[in-house]
C-alpha cells in the first residue's frame, strides 16, 4: 500500500505571525511602540480565541499592558484564554467583566482570590485549571503554548535586547515559549537605553517594545515586619527549630512566606546559637531575599541563597553579599523562578510553610469557601521527588523500613497555629476545597499538599512526625494530638497520645527540650524593620509603608 502524502503548509503559525505585524508597521517604529499607540496596536495583534499571557507573579506586574490591554474594543477583541502565574491586579480581572477575555489558568490568585471566587460563582469567567508555578511553565510548551505574551523588564537597548535586573523571575520562561513557536512578544520597559548591564533576553526572542509612562509595578511580597511577630510564631518557630532542624540536621531547604517562618530566621543568630546549630543547620536556601534573614546571614548561618525572585529594597544589600546571592557584573541579583522551583523540587531537603485548612488526614488548601487564592510554588516543593537519587543526613533520615531498596524522602513540614484570627479553625474534618470544587465544576478539589506528602506538622502545641505513623488511623491521631481544641484535636484519645509521645510519633515541647515560658520576643535577632536595617549596615532600603521611624 503506498504512502499517501498530504499536501499542506508547514508554516501557518509563522504565516499568521508575519501576516499580524505587517499589519501594525503604521504604528511601530522599527520594533518600538509609540505609547499614544499601544491599544491600536495590540487590537491588531491580538485576535479573539487567542491564547495570551500576561506577565503578573507574585512580584512584578506588566502593569502598563495589563491596561493597555483593558481599552480594547470587545467587539473586535474577545473570547481570549488568558494564562496567568498570578492573578494580581483589578484589571487581570476587569478583562473579564468587560468581556475581553473568558477563561483563564493560573497558579495564585492572593489579592485577587475573593473576587475571583464570585466571579466564578457568577459565570462571569472560566476557569482551565489552578497550577502549580513549575505546571503552568510546562503547559506553555506543550498545550497551552501562547499567541501573544505580554511581558515586563527593566530596560531595553536600542537593539531591543532586554534587561530584567533582579527581578527576572519567569519573564525569559514566558517570551521563550512564543518566540519559538511563532507568537509574538510584546514587551513594556522601563527605560530605553544605548547600553544594559547585561543581557537577558536576547532580541531575537523579542517582537515589539514599549517604553511605559511608569515603571511596572513591583510589589514587596516576602517582606514580614517583625514587630508583627508573637510569641506564638516564637513558640512554634522554637519547636520547629528544636524539633525537626535540628533532628534531622535539615541544611538545604525553602521557607515559605509567612510570620512563622520569619520568626525561625530571626531565631537562628540567637536561639539556635545558643544550641550550637550554626554551621549544622539551615546552610544552603531556594529562597527569595528575605529582610528578616538579614541577620541569620550576617551572623555567618547562610552559605548560599538562590532566589525564585527578587524584594523591594533589598537591592543594594544583595549586590554587597555576592558570596551569598547569585549575582551579574553588574551586582544585581539574577533570579529565575521556573529553576528556583526545580531546585526547590529536587535539591533541597525541606520545604517548610503554612496554610489555611488541614483535614484529619493531613492534606492541605488555601482554597476556602469564599476564596480561590491557588498554590503558587508549594504544591512544587511540598511533595515527595520521588526522581531525586542523591542522598544526604535529613533525606535519609525519613526512611522507616529495613528493605534495602528503601529510599529517603524530601522532608515536608507544615507550621501552623491551631486557630487563626477570628477563632476560625485551621484543622478541620473536611477541606472547604472539596466544596469549592464543586460549586466550581473543577475536576478534582484544589489541594495544595496532600497529606501523604507531608512528613511533619508543628503547632504551638506540639510536633506531629507523621511520617513515622503506622497507617492512616495513626496519622489521624497523631494530628489530633497537636490539634488542640479543634474539632479535630478534640478527638484525641488521652491514652493513644501518651503512647505515641513515647514511641516518638508525636512530641511536645517538655519531650523535645522546648521551655514554653522562653517563647518571648527578646530571642528575636531584630525587633522591627529598622533593625534589619541596622543589621544590613544601612543597604536595605525598605519601602515607605514599612518605615515608622
Amino acid at each position: 500500500m503506498e504512502n499517501q502524502m498530504i499536501s499542506t503548509s508547514w508554516t501557518k503559525k509563522r504565516d499568521e505571525k508575519k501576516r499580524r505585524i505587517n499589519a501594525v508597521k503604521h504604528l511601530v517604529e522599527n520594533i518600538f511602540i509609540k505609547r499614544e499607540n499601544i491599544v491600536e496596536t495590540l487590537q491588531v495583534l491580538i485576535q479573539p480565541g487567542d491564547r495570551v499571557v500576561l506577565e503578573g507573579n507574585n512580584q512584578k506586574q506588566a502593569s502598563f499592558l495589563a491596561e493597555a490591554l483593558l481599552q480594547l474594543d470587545p467587539a473586535k477583541v474577545n473570547k481570549l484564554h488568558m494564562v496567568m502565574s498570578s492573578i494580581s491586579l483589578p484589571e487581570h480581572l476587569d478583562i473579564f467583566e468587560k468581556g475581553i477575555a473568558e477563561k483563564v489558568d493560573f497558579a495564585y490568585a492572593g489579592p485577587q482570590s475573593l473576587r475571583i471566587a464570585q466571579m466564578l460563582e457568577d459565570g462571569i469567567l472560566k476557569i482551565g485549571e489552578i497550577h502549580t508555578y513549575l505546571e503552568l511553565y510546562g503547559r506553555l510548551f506543550i498545550d497551552l503554548i501562547p499567541n501573544v505574551v505580554l511581558i515586563a523588564a527593566d530596560k531595553a537597548d536600542r537593539l531591543g535586547n532586554l534587561y530584567t535586573g533582579p527581578n527576572t523571575e519567569e519573564t525569559p520562561t514566558i517570551a521563550e515559549a512564543a518566540a519559538f513557536k511563532d507568537g509574538i512578544v510584546i514587551v513594556q520597559v522601563n527605560e530605553i537605553v544605548d547600553e544594559l548591564p547585561r543581557v537577558d533576553i536576547p532580541s531575537s526572542w523579542v517582537d515589539f517594545i514599549v517604553e511605559a509612562d511608569q515603571p511596572y509595578q513591583l510589589e514587596a511580597l516576602f517582606t514580614r515586619d517583625p514587630q508583627n511577630i508573637t510569641e506564638l510564631h516564637i513558640l512554634i518557630a522554637m519547636l520547629t527549630i528544636r524539633g525537626v532542624y535540628e533532628k534531622h540536621h535539615v541544611k538545604s531547604l525553602n521557607h515559605g512566606v509567612g510570620f512563622n517562618t520569619a520568626a525561625i530566621e530571626l531565631l537562628l543568630p540567637t536561639y539556635a546559637q545558643s544550641l550550637g546549630l550554626k554551621g549544622k543547620i539551615a546552610t544552603n536556601w531556594a529562597l527569595n531575599p528575605h529582610p528578616t534573614l538579614i541577620p541569620a546571614i550576617e551572623s555567618g548561618w547562610v552559605d548560599t541563597l538562590y532566589a525564585f525572585g527578587g524584594e523591594v529594597g533589598m537591592e543594594q544589600y544583595v549586590a554587597a553579599r555576592p558570596d551569598i546571592f547569585f549575582t551579574g557584573r553588574d551586582g544585581s541579583l539574577r533570579s529565575n523562578r521556573a529553576l528556583a522551583q526545580v531546585a526547590g523540587q529536587y535539591a533541597i531537603d525541606m520545604f517548610i510553610g503554612s496554610t489555611l485548612q488541614i483535614d484529619k488526614n493531613g492534606n492541605s488548601s488555601t482554597v476556602v469557601s469564599g476564596r480561590l487564592a491557588g498554590f503558587g510554588g508549594a504544591p512544587n516543593m511540598g511533595h515527595d521527588t520521588r526522581g531525586r537519587r542523591h542522598s544526604s543526613k535529613a533525606w535519609l533520615d525519613m526512611i522507616t523500613s529495613k528493605d534495602p531498596l528503601a529510599h529517603g524522602r524530601k522532608l515536608v513540614v507544615q507550621t501552623v497555629e491551631t486557630f487563626q484570627n477570628g477563632n476560625t479553625p485551621v484543622f478541620v474534618e473536611t477541606l472547604d476545597a472539596v466544596e469549592v470544587a464543586k460549586q466550581s465544576n473543577l475536576a478534582t478539589a484544589p489541594v495544595m499538599i496532600y497529606g501523604d506528602d507531608v512528613t511533619h506538622v508543628v503547632t504551638e502545641e506540639g510536633v506531629a512526625y507523621i511520617y513515622k505513623a503506622e497507617g492512616q488511623e495513626e496519622r489521624r491521631q497523631a494530628l489530633a494530638a497537636i490539634a488542640g481544641v479543634t474539632s479535630v484535636g478534640r478527638t484525641a484519645d488521652p491514652k493513644t497520645t501518651q503512647a505515641l509521645r513515647e514511641r516518638g510519633v508525636v512530641a511536645y515541647p517538655e519531650d523535645i527540650g522546648v521551655h514554653r515560658t522562653e517563647a518571648k520576643r527578646s530571642l528575636l535577632a531584630a525587633k522591627n524593620i529598622k533593625d534589619l536595617v541596622e543589621w544590613s549596615g544601612g543597604l536595605y532600603n525598605p519601602p515607605a509603608k514599612f518605615k515608622n521611624w
